[in-house]
């Protein structure tokens, strides 16, 4: 029997491979809305990050997610999502 296969994503903030249940999806809906989404399950474009609020200041730093976003992301958006992510660490 083969070993089952483990989907792997990258972590925006610090580039590291990881297993995707590892990861925390930020989510850029249709109508151009971003936001964690902690079930994985949300409809739109995709990007993951580690489950630490440090990787998401780095990713905020350098701008990773306007680029996968192809959108300016304001900053009461990053401090919400911030905030999410601490409540559930």
């Amino acid at each position: 029997m083969r070993p089952k296969k483990i989907p792997m994503r990258m972590c925006t903030g610090c580039g590291e491979m990881k297993p995707k249940k590892e990861l925390v999806r930020v989510v850029k809906s249709p109508e151009g809305e971003v936001s964690l989404d902690l079930t994985g399950k949300k409809p739109g474009r995709g990007a993951y990050v580690c489950k630490s609020a440090e990787c998401l200041r780095k990713a905020r730093k350098s701008r990773r997610f306007e680029k996968a976003f192809s959108m300016k992301i304001p900053d009461e958006i990053y401090d919400a999502m911030e905030k999410e992510l601490t409540e559930n660490e």
